[in-house]
């Protein structure tokens, strides 16, 4: 019976009161950052950013482009390209499995979105990375559809933004995956030379090769505030400098104090921020 009185009914629906309902799954979150208890529908209408401490949750592509785009005005392409298997690579299990598994979890064939849309009203080819298929690794399609969104806004003339958010190359791939760094690099460089505008939006994590190609080739760079932002981690520079980093070292303020970012701009602010850029570069 003592261990019956210490259960809580909120996590054991068959032990609540009488007239008490047990509270619903999911219904309250925690902060990564101060362990705020939040409401979860008063995170998701704040844009997925903590009332407490401004903390930035990490979200999909999906909410990602539903918070930038304007509504109903996103017209996605190349939506068919799927990753294969060319190495037959086994770890612990298949990669055929985990990109099977990574499709079933998000609904998406990889981890990129690309489309066109508006953002106040500004014509704009759109590229959202998504950490949550398989910690939004640069595979051969991501940077296909990268490249595919690249040449898109050359021929349209058109500005192009790129929401990175990686954990860098996928090792499923190797050398697949390497090729992309100079694949997405090259087309960013012809676009260059054709005038385009490209605005680069660093997001938690982006890290490896991502932050080694495209990600910090913006004519205009910016970041979510306290995104770690860097090419190896903390730990592994640590560990092979033998030195302790700065406070902050590797997040956003500390690059845009350091010259490598132009701006922090928090998730509420992002929309008007790439209008006005737009705007200024006459695009």
């Amino acid at each position: 019976m003592s261990q019956i009185k210490n259960r809580s009914w909120a996590d054991h629906p068959e032990l609540a009161p009488p007239g008490k309902k047990a509270i619903p799954e999911g219904l309250w979150i925690r902060c990564p950052e101060c362990s705020a208890i939040l409401f979860r529908r008063s995170v998701e209408n704040n844009l997925w950013v903590c009332q407490e401490c401004q903390y930035h949750f990490r979200i999909s592509a999906s909410e990602r482009i539903k918070q930038l785009i304007d509504t109903d005005s996103f017209e996605p392409f190349n939506e068919d390209i799927a990753p294969v298997d060319p190495l037959n690579f086994v770890d612990v299990k298949p990669y055929r499995d985990r990109i099977k598994a990574a499709q079933k979890k998000t609904g998406q064939p990889d981890g990129v979105q690309t489309g066109q849309g508006f953002i106040k009203g500004r014509k704009v080819i759109l590229v959202c990375m998504d950490f949550t298929f398989l910690a939004g690794s640069m595979g051969s399609v991501v940077g296909e559809k990268i490249t595919l969104a690249i040449e898109a806004a050359a021929d349209a003339d058109l500005p192009l933004i790129i929401v990175c958010v990686s954990g860098g190359a996928r090792m499923q791939e190797s050398g697949f995956s390497l090729m992309q760094m100079a694949k997405t690099s090259a087309a960013l460089a012809r676009f260059d030379d054709m005038g385009g505008l490209f605005i680069s939006v660093l997001t938690d994590p982006t890290t490896g090769g991502v932050t080694a190609s495209f990600a910090m080739l913006g004519d205009v760079i910016l970041a979510e505030p306290k995104a770690l932002i860097g090419f190896a981690g903390p730990r592994v520079i640590e560990q092979t400098i033998k030195q302790v980093l700065p406070e902050g070292f590797q997040r956003s303020e500390f690059l845009r104090d350091s010259g490598f970012i132009d701006r922090v701009v928090s998730r509420s602010e992002l929309r008007s921020e790439i209008s006005s850029i737009i705007d200024y570069a006459g695009k």
